[in-house]
């Protein structure tokens, strides 16, 4: 049976892709077929795919040891490996470059803050992303706390026009804006 329709019916059983992985390399010892194979299964595009596993191939898939397989599953998930992407809209795509403006004007962010932010992206959950900077600050020497939650307070306006806005953006972007007015009239 291909490894790809293998991974399709483990999960449409109720396994997350990590489990999945872990059981597909467990059967074949063979980490970066098994990988690709719960991608496909999830519908990931091949050339993203490819991409993804040659990211993490070096240091996760290239040299495996029996009975690393579940940690190596939960890392790959925890990566984004396996994240789906979402197409987004034309005002979602405005939204992300909104994010990515903002990112800017912070001055510098943590590796895990931007890791979480790019999943974010992927998968679509802007709101996710926006309440996470609107809970964060410029850099107080490099950043740009007036272009930081202008740019917040858009993105935030853009998100609540949406048909049925998260109830979490209204005081998240009452918080912006609240920042916005205290760094341009201190």
């Amino acid at each position: 049976m291909h490894l790809a329709t293998l991974a399709t019916h483990a999960l449409s059983r109720g396994r997350t892709p990590a489990e999945t992985y872990a059981l597909l390399a467990r059967r074949t010892r063979k980490p970066l077929p098994s990988a690709r194979a719960v991608c496909l299964a999830l519908d990931i595009p091949l050339a993203e795919t490819t991409r993804r596993l040659n990211d993490c191939y070096d240091a996760l898939l290239a040299d495996p040891r029996p009975g690393t397989e579940t940690d190596t599953g939960e890392l790959l998930e925890a990566l984004g490996v396996f994240d789906i992407p979402k197409s987004l809209t034309p005002t979602e795509l405005a939204v992300v470059d909104l994010f990515l403006n903002a990112i800017d004007a912070m001055g510098g962010i943590r590796a895990g803050h931007q890791h979480g932010l790019a999943r974010w992206f992927t998968t679509g959950n802007l709101t996710a992303a926006y309440l996470s900077l609107a809970a964060a600050h410029p850099l107080p020497r490099t950043g740009n706390p007036t272009a930081y939650w202008t740019t917040l307070v858009t993105a935030g306006e853009l998100l609540s026009a949406t048909p049925t806005p998260d109830p979490r953006i209204k005081p998240a972007l009452t918080h912006c804006r609240t920042q916005a007015t205290h760094t341009t009239h201190p």
